[in-house]
């Protein structure tokens, strides 16, 4: 017995160049595309939209000029002068249409009236209704000598395109431009056979120079916010940076004093239990333990701080500076001509090498600034030991007047810097003129009492 598949039936066949391959569309063709898209964008999406345009500040300078009872119109002058100019027009047209009767000057008048003020609350709407009222008022007009735009409608739509660009974007500018020019040559040759003259020419010249000072301006002034946005970022971005190598710079300082006290710890471990003779095997394990736990702690207080350390820096031969070395610091800024006083209160004793550092650091950037910001002025430093951390004060007098050396700019960055030192340690500080017309640092860094020390 023989079985037999029924035959499948075939399915239907695409017709013809239904699966052509894809042609991409050529770039003049992408170009008109686009141009199109960016016209729809700009003057017919959302044409009629409500956008107010916003009253103007009370902080700018004219507004801050005029008397008390006119200030408060400061805000709305760009509308008032929108609305004169616009009765301006009216003006002109109803003496224009004064031949054509009360009713059609008037009419007249109150269309040339209705964009300008319209371009206060929907800009791109007022630009279309300027185009309607002109095609209407030409229609109405019976003189042969103006064509398409009457001398109310002329400058009505002058007014129209200008506020118009300046409430928009530049290209919004050039397709009005290039809509009115079409739409006066279309007029021309449509509606305006046997007329002797036409202002198409005048319209285009005058409109193209408003339109070319107002792009100009909206260019410039975009330049001018973009550099200031530049300005303020590159600010931002260097003010970080100078905190970044200030923290840098401390976070290697500590490491160096750190792992100085921590070789030290280890050192003493190892060498203890020789000092005592036949020295329990407890007492030799704990040291043994001691001594580990140091080592451990270095190395990994040197892969943790260590890698702050730029390839070329190089671990100082000598210590790092405390406040026993604040002598000479004095006596270096007094051969460079600052004569500086050193007071110190309360008992002197030793503290943490990180706060003594930091004291040091702090009072050598304050009389730096001193002698770049205020040359020839005194400055005091005062050092207090107080219970519970060290007080410091560096304050300067107001530069001599007339000055012999001019005061030197510098970067802003010695007050962030010695912020930063005072917060690592979480102390406080102020820094602020003085009422004579200097300048005060206060800091004050904590300390934590020991058993020796403070009680």
């Amino acid at each position: 017995m023989t079985e037999t598949t029924p035959s499948q039936p075939m399915p239907p066949q695409p017709p013809d160049g239904a699966f052509e391959p894809y042609k991409p569309r050529s770039p003049e063709v992408r170009a008109v595309l686009d141009a199109l898209g960016r016209l729809r964008q700009d003057l017919f999406t959302d044409a009629f939209a409500y956008r107010p345009l916003p009253p103007l500040s009370t902080e700018r300078p004219l507004a801050r000029r005029l008397p008390g009872p006119l200030r408060k119109y400061a805000p709305w002058t760009i509308h008032m002068a929108v609305a004169a100019v616009g009765v301006l027009a009216l003006l002109v047209s109803v003496a224009d249409r004064q031949s054509q009767g009360p009713a059609i000057a008037l009419l007249s008048g109150l269309l040339v009236l209705a964009p300008v003020l319209l371009t206060l609350a929907r800009p791109v709407a007022a630009f279309w209704l300027s185009l309607v009222v002109t095609w209407i008022g030409a229609v109405l007009s019976s003189a042969w000598d103006e064509w398409p735009w009457q001398r109310g409608n002329f400058l009505s739509h002058l007014v129209v395109l200008t506020v118009v660009a300046v409430r928009t974007r530049p290209r919004t500018a050039a397709w009005m431009w290039a809509i009115t020019a079409f739409y006066g040559a279309l007029s021309v040759q449509l509606l305006g056979a046997g007329h002797y003259l036409n202002d198409v020419g005048s319209m285009l010249v005058a409109s193209a120079i408003v339109l070319l000072a107002v792009t100009v301006r909206q260019i410039r002034r975009e330049a001018e916010q973009t550099v200031t946005a530049q300005q303020t970022q590159t600010a931002h971005e260097r003010s970080r940076r100078t905190l970044l190598e200030e923290r840098t710079t401390i976070a290697r300082e500590l490491h160096d004093v750190v792992a100085h006290h921590m070789s030290v710890v280890a050192i003493q471990a190892e060498a203890a239990p020789y000092r005592v003779e036949n020295p329990p095997p407890e007492l030799e394990k704990a040291f043994v333990t001691i001594r580990e736990n140091a080592v451990a702690a270095l190395t990994e207080l040197r892969r943790v701080l260590g890698v702050v350390r730029a390839e070329d820096y190089e671990v100082p031969d000598a210590p790092q500076p405390t406040l026993a070395d604040l002598d000479a610091l004095l006596d270096n800024v007094r051969e460079a001509g600052l004569a500086v006083d050193k007071g110190v209160t309360g008992a002197v004793r030793e503290l943490p090498q990180g706060v003594e550092l930091s004291a040091y650091r702090i009072v050598q950037e304050a009389l730096s600034n001193t002698l770049r910001h205020a040359p020839g002025a005194g400055a005091c430093v005062e050092i207090g030991y107080v219970i519970g951390g060290l007080g410091l004060r560096i304050v300067n007098g107001p530069p001599p007047q007339p000055a012999l050396v001019k005061p030197s700019p510098g970067a802003g960055h010695g007050i962030t810097g010695m912020r930063e030192r005072v917060s690592m340690l979480d102390g406080e500080m102020t820094a602020a003129p003085t009422s004579e017309g200097g300048y005060e640092v206060t800091v004050f860094l904590p300390v934590a009492p020991t058993r020796e020390g403070d009680a």
